[in-house]
């Protein structure tokens, strides 16, 4: 691809800094037409940077690349909130345009070019999701069983945190991330006679133990195993080759060995 302004990467990617500069200052303070009017001229860069590598790429060429397809649909999304500079604002949805306009901090996805090995890290994320995707489903089916069972008895007891299953999952789940997961039992031990309350919480320590401190900790073990698998492919490939050539190296020295036999 032909380089020019729009389709220098350092250029691009300063003109997202400056952007991301430009929508920072747009959320601390009061607008101001010079901020607008550069965060117009950025949204044009970018509308024709798309334009720019449609020409020289094609139309298929350009949406072939996952980023490219990000960055343009960013692009599209950003130019209708232009139209909030130009009209008065009584004459449009402003909510609308408000969306459209938060989109741009997606933008800042594009810094990612910035870091060495970014795409082979995205890799080894979608990797680490495919792996762990399994015991994750598991995870979340015991979740559903424990919550359904936590509603149906202790919904008339703590409504608050039990009455309907969405409330009781998010309830569930509270108790599994280790913070805090203290505070239900305790609520739920107020009036209960001694017997009770020890059972109460001995059964919420063992949800704590069952799905906060093993299934969790599985689950991000399983994630980051496969997460830094990748990296040993290089190594795990080095190793085979070497083991190759041994294996050749013992057979050549067999046969010699047999020559030195018969002389």
């Amino acid at each position: 691809m032909k380089k020019n302004i729009f389709t220098s990467e350092r250029v691009v990617l300063l003109v997202i800094l400056l952007n991301s500069v430009i929508l920072f200052r747009q959320e601390i303070g009061p607008q101001s037409p010079a901020i607008n009017v550069i965060d117009a001229a950025c949204t044009i860069f970018f509308a024709l940077e798309m334009l720019m590598k449609h020409i020289q790429l094609g139309f298929r060429g350009y949406w072939a690349s996952g980023w490219n397809r990000m960055d343009g649909i960013l692009v599209i999304l950003s130019i209708p909130a232009l139209i909030s500079y130009f009209v008065p604002a009584h004459l449009l949805d402003l909510s609308i345009l408000l969306i459209l306009r938060v989109l741009r901090v997606f933008r800042l996805f594009r810094l990612a070019h910035i870091f060495p090995n970014f795409d082979n890290t995205i890799k080894g994320f979608g990797k680490a999701l495919r792996d762990s995707f399994p015991i994750f489903c598991a995870f979340l089916i015991l979740i559903l069983m424990v919550s359904l069972f936590n509603c149906a008895f202790f919904k008339d007891v703590a409504p608050e945190y039990f009455g309907t299953p969405w409330d009781s999952i998010y309830s569930t789940f509270r108790l599994c991330t280790v913070e805090g997961w203290y505070e239900i039992p305790d609520a739920l031990s107020v009036g209960l006679t001694p017997g009770k309350v020890a059972f109460v919480r001995i059964y919420f320590v063992l949800i704590l133990i069952a799905g906060g401190i093993i299934g969790l900790s599985l689950v991000n073990s399983i994630f980051v195993d496969a997460m830094v698998s990748d990296n040993n492919d290089a190594l795990e490939l080095e190793v085979k080759q070497l083991n190759e050539r041994i294996d050749l190296l013992t057979e050549e020295i067999r046969k010699l060995q047999n020559n030195q036999e018969k002389e």
